[in-house]
């Protein structure tokens, strides 16, 4: 099922071309934040937005998937509701007109009568957007439709989106954060099994023209279904282990011995980081947006993304984790990886994407409880997981 992953890749084009329009303007894009209410914060931060532009993005590749396989809508979930409220206190339901002249009206209202801005949002909404990637002419696949269900993130890292920082520098290609870290996040998972299937990351702020000031962007993807593994960064892997300056994780010898690198979040716990000083050395990277840290995994930049925490969410994790799935590697629960003896003989506790936190209530529904590791190689994973309870014991007895 090619086709339904190939207009995933096309509504992720078209809704970072919403994402890009949208920070076009810094007047504009001032009217377009509002609070988030108190079910949906995230309790990460003490104040959490949700902008227009989420709204649009979350509402337009909904209904583009719905207009191209119809049914699929109702299994489609996301993080927002397409609820907005304007400055009037005026609330009303964002959704994709039939015609760009009834979107532009609709968005009129959000947007309390600015009617140039109104109609540059509708023109890009009902754009047509044209993507292609030969890999994927060559798949033919049958997974049944109504097998999908589909996890969308609009517009991880909303406050760098929205803070909009352009001159940030990369520490050995990680971002900490800017717009870089701004990621859109489309994951499809078995409904029944809540193993994803398909994956589709979306980085709309990669590089700036500083003539123009616009950015372009770059857009990866996975698919995991029935023993076919294929991704995009294939090609990329598979030049840089032909050529004569091979990675070291090209090595099967050198993949489990050599050092670690790992992405982190800026809240991470303190005895976290205390232990992962002693597995990795100074190869931490803190970096901001779940969905960003993940595609550093993705990306090959540092081997390990890890977090302890309970704030990422399963629109957070499900299309990064399809694609490290494509790439031999996947997300696990960091909780039950600790708990469990490493010579249980039991497959690692991957995070699942179709049922809901028991006893929960808002958001933390789909949390992922037990925080998460995120991996490209089994072997890696299993090394670095024996390193990291063996230093992270000192640390608790201390306590």
């Amino acid at each position: 099922m090619s086709e339904i992953l190939q207009e995933l890749l096309r509504v992720s084009e078209k809704a970072a071309n919403i994402a890009r329009a949208c920070r076009q303007q810094e007047a504009l894009f001032q009217l377009l934040i509002e609070e988030k209410k108190e079910g949906e914060k995230n309790k990460k931060f003490t104040v959490d937005f949700k902008t227009l532009a989420d709204v649009l993005v979350q509402e337009v590749i909904k209904q583009n998937m719905e207009n191209k396989f119809p049914g699929l809508e109702k299994n489609i979930f996301g993080e927002e509701s397409n609820e907005f409220t304007n400055d009037l206190g005026e609330k009303i339901i964002i959704k994709l007109c039939s015609t760009e002249e009834e979107t532009a009206q609709l968005l009129s209202k959000v947007l309390n009568g600015n009617k140039s801005a109104s109609e540059a949002l509708a023109k890009v909404v009902h754009q047509d957007v044209t993507f292609a990637d030969a890999a994927l002419d060559s798949i033919v696949i049958n997974i049944p439709q109504d097998l999908m269900g589909i996890w969308v993130d609009p517009i991880d890292s909303t406050y760098q989106y929205i803070k909009g920082s352009a001159d940030i520098q990369s520490n050995q290609g990680i971002f900490p954060s800017g717009l870089q870290c701004v990621t859109i996040l489309i994951g499809v998972y078995d409904i029944h099994t809540g193993v994803p299937l398909m994956g589709v990351i979306n980085q709309p702020f990669v590089s700036q023209d500083l003539n123009t000031l616009r950015w372009k962007g770059q857009c990866y993807w996975g698919l995991s279904y029935m023993g076919t593994n294929i991704h995009s960064l294939e090609r990329a892997i598979s030049k840089r282990n032909g050529s004569e300056n091979r990675t070291e994780n090209s090595n099967p010898e050198s993949e489990s011995s050599s050092a670690f690198s790992a992405v982190i979040s800026t809240s991470e716990k303190e005895t976290i980081k205390a232990a992962l000083a002693r597995v990795c050395g100074e190869r931490i990277f803190p970096a901001a947006g779940a969905g960003y840290k993940s595609l550093c995994v993705v990306q090959g930049l540092v081997d390990i993304y890890i977090f302890s925490e309970d704030t990422t969410f399963k629109w957070d994790s499900c299309a990064a984790h399809a694609i490290l799935r494509a790439m031999g590697g996947g997300i696990v629960d960091m909780k039950e990886c600790l708990e469990r003896h490493p010579d249980s003989g039991l497959d690692w506790p991957q995070l699942l994407y179709h049922l809901e936190n028991e006893g929960a209530t808002g958001v933390d529904r789909w949390a992922n409880k037990g925080g998460l590791i995120a991996y490209r190689s089994r072997k890696r994973l299993e090394t670095f997981l024996s390193l990291l309870v063996q230093n992270l014991a000192p640390l608790e007895t201390r306590a």
